[in-house]
């Protein structure tokens, strides 16, 4: 500590005055919430340097630690030395995330194998091909509400991107089923996750070549995909053993015999069996439900 007049104490030693590579970025500055380092960098410039230095070796980036809602020239400060991130998620930016300000991060960050982009509908095509060609490491990406997904960016997508395993199309409602079955086609194989839910244009025809072409699905969420019905989930159950989770709530032409096999399986499905459905009706309305032996 100081005393008083400004002098050190001897022997004393500063925060500061501590290996910068070896101590503090590994072992303090990583554990200290973003939103406090914006704080800390207010203190000095030697603490400015610090945390600029920081957030340059940043590997994980989620927008959401620093506020519910981030300015654009903060994100600027934040992100514009970084060259190393993995993982990144601008969700809370999306009432104004364009690509001007998407493309130069996407660029100096070639490392980039999870992206979270839900909800910015400022975006374009134009994004998701510099994404494309710039981050081939690639493996889970988040789309959904993006109302600018078209078939040709999902094509881009599919061609430029061998690594990709996880995809979320949530009410990307421009897709149609020949664009989905081409991503099936190309990147089917490594394919484990994927979310078609709130596309009323998805039909049997996606599904049947989700089922040929990915053995390793592992989740698939087809929420209020109206179009799908019971044949194609038929399908899902004989080509895709791995299948650990599905979501087809609104589905209203997925009858429980399709889904039966499935639920042998051990397959977790949203949507309950009609007599566990009756049954949770019936106390509803009674108050009480009757014993029923379910396992028969």
């Amino acid at each position: 500590m100081e005393p008083s007049g400004g002098e050190q104490e001897p022997g004393a030693v500063r925060l500061l005055d501590l290996p910068w590579e070896d101590v503090l970025l590994p072992h303090i500055l990583s554990r200290v919430p973003l939103r406090q380092l914006l704080h800390l960098q207010r203190v000095s410039k030697a603490f400015q340097a610090l945390v600029q230095l920081h957030l340059a070796r940043l590997r994980s980036f989620d927008s959401a630690q620093v506020g519910p809602l981030v300015p654009r020239a903060a994100l600027g400060r934040l992100l514009g030395d970084s060259e190393g991130l993995q993982e990144l998620c601008l969700e809370s930016c999306r009432d104004w995330l364009s690509d001007e300000d998407l493309e130069p991060v996407l660029s100096r960050n070639p490392g980039l194998r999870r992206v979270g982009l839900a909800g910015c509908g400022r975006l374009s095509r134009r994004a998701l091909v510099t994404l494309s060609l710039s981050c081939s490491q690639l493996r889970c990406l988040s789309l959904a509400h993006c109302d600018w997904v078209d078939g040709l960016a999902l094509r881009g997508l599919a061609d430029r991107c061998p690594c990709l395993e996880a995809l979320d199309l949530t009410a990307c409602r421009q897709l149609r089923d020949t664009a989905v079955a081409y991503l099936a086609q190309r990147r089917g194989a490594q394919l484990r996750s994927l979310s078609l839910a709130v596309n009323a244009n998805v039909g049997d025809a996606t599904v049947q070549e989700l089922a040929r072409c990915c053995p390793q699905l592992e989740h698939l969420d087809l929420t209020g995909c109206l179009r799908v019905r019971s044949d194609a989930i038929r399908t899902l159950a004989e080509y895709c053993p791995r299948l650990r989770s599905l979501r087809v709530r609104h589905c209203h032409d997925v009858a429980e015999s399709s889904l039966s096999a499935l639920r042998k399986r051990g397959v977790d499905i949203d949507v309950e069996p009609p007599l566990q459905r009756a049954l949770v009706l019936l106390q509803d309305v009674v108050g009480f439900a009757p014993f029923v032996n379910l396992q028969i």
